[in-house]
């Protein structure tokens, strides 16, 4: 078991591996993309942690005031992504990096630690039972489920916008979400462009690209939001246009 760990920094972010797609042999553009959305949030506090190896071990999270969230609270750390995957799982690493964000929380003077959840977990979601373990509570819900966990240090709690809570908009089209926090997020949208204008389904896609926006968004987020007929579908990504198909069919 290996226990050494890197942070990417603005020196090493172009050499570094990216974790989420480590088995791709491919060239994916959505690395380049994640690349640079990463190079400019290291600046403001965003931390990319990772098992200094081949392998899918890594958290993310950042200064709350700065993250591409629709959530409001006063010194929080915010966790995007905390993920063990494939031989690596069960051996502590989890635990590790928890354990990481926490003491970087506590030496800063953070008054907690928060992510987003649900009621029933989301597959691109971070593991919320896991979170638990270490004091995560729910701090605040939405209409449709979702829920935002919060670890705190101070008594105090964060909470969503208000303007996410019922999950409704007004367009009936198929309306997405997205930023380019997540490297998968790239091939999932020109997926669904490409279904939608080949079956002439109306569909717009909104690239969430300042900070402002994203505070701004009329759903739980976390690099991705999907609607439909003017509800809120869901956080996760679609992996293949069956799930797409199923949403439509509503």
């Amino acid at each position: 078991m290996s226990t050494e760990f890197v942070n990417l920094t603005p020196e090493n972010i172009a050499s570094e591996h990216l974790c989420c797609i480590i088995r791709s042999k491919k060239a994916h553009p959505g690395i380049d993309a994640k690349r640079q959305w990463l190079s400019g949030r290291l600046k403001e506090g965003h931390v990319f942690r990772k098992l200094n190896a081949k392998a899918t071990v890594f958290i993310e999270y950042a200064p709350l005031e700065k993250a591409w969230v629709p959530i409001i609270g006063d010194n929080y750390y915010y966790v995007y992504c905390l993920w063990v995957s494939g031989n690596d799982k069960g051996k502590g690493y989890g635990k590790s990096l928890m354990e990481y964000c926490l003491a970087d929380a506590r030496e800063k003077g953070k008054s907690g630690i928060c992510m987003l959840g649900a009621k029933k977990q989301k597959h691109w979601l971070s593991d919320q039972s896991f979170a638990r373990k270490f004091g995560f509570e729910v701090v605040d819900v939405t209409e449709n489920g979702y829920e935002l966990l919060a670890l705190s240090l101070d008594g105090t709690k964060p909470q969503f916008s208000q303007n996410i809570k019922r999950g409704e908009i007004e367009s009936r089209e198929l309306i997405i979400y997205y930023d380019m926090q997540c490297p998968f997020v790239l091939q999932n949208v020109e997926m669904i462009k490409r279904y939608c204008e080949m079956n002439g389904v109306p569909a717009s896609f909104i690239q969430v690209d300042t900070l402002e926006k994203a505070k701004e968004l009329p759903c739980v987020f976390n690099n991705w939001g999907v609607f439909y007929k003017g509800k809120f579908e869901t956080v996760n990504l679609l992996p293949d246009i069956s799930v797409l198909k199923r949403i439509l069919k509503k």
